[in-house]
């Protein structure tokens, strides 16, 4: 579990925003953070017929590169509106660079969410 009163410093991984198919959060750089961070979705309305959504963590070498699953990533599907999961990434043993992906499915989803972390960053 993350300590509240730690230098603790959030990082977005998947931008808040009304989504009607899966999409790929931009790599975030995580040299400078140590230990678990704890990842976050954040759901709100949540439109179409038996829409779902699945969003997992993946990581990456360099920004730019190919990404891949961190095990056990996977935060638990949301079909359902006004919905918040967390999970904990052990990010000492992840690459330098992770992602946040959604994955859509049913006919014409929509869902308002964005993916946040946050964990302790090094201090330099």
């Amino acid at each position: 579990m993350i300590d509240a009163k730690a230098n603790t410093a959030p990082v977005q991984l998947l931008v808040p925003a009304t989504r009607t198919s899966s999409a790929n959060g931009t790599g975030v750089d995580m040299k400078d953070y140590v230990g678990r961070i704890e990842v976050t979705l954040d759901v709100g309305a949540v439109s179409g017929t038996t829409p779902t959504l699945d969003v997992k963590v993946q990581e990456c070498d360099t920004s730019g590169g190919t990404y891949t699953d961190i095990a056990g990533a996977t935060l638990t599907q949301v079909t359902t509106a006004n919905a918040i999961h967390s999970i904990q990434v052990d990010i000492d043993a992840a690459k330098q660079f992770i992602r946040a992906v959604a994955t859509l499915a049913g006919a014409s989803p929509s869902f308002a969410c964005g993916v946040n972390a946050r964990g302790i960053k090094q201090v330099t």
